[in-house]
């Protein structure tokens, strides 16, 4: 798959506020993403989020 910033991306498990959605921050080995419910930032490994995305919302 191909992610860039800006992207929103549906994990399949829940932030703990009970969002799903994740925008991209930054891309690279690492992931910056920000959830879309609360705001909360985390970086995350590339593998761990290619095989928990479920789908991805291109920026317009």
């Amino acid at each position: 798959m191909n992610y860039q910033v800006g992207d929103l991306v549906t994990l399949k498990k829940p932030h703990p506020c009970g969002s799903r959605q994740w925008e991209i921050l930054r891309v690279g080995a690492d992931f910056r993403l920000k959830c879309c419910g609360c705001g909360h930032q985390i970086m995350i490994a590339r593998k761990l989020v290619e095989k928990n995305t479920k789908e991805i919302q291109k920026k317009p």
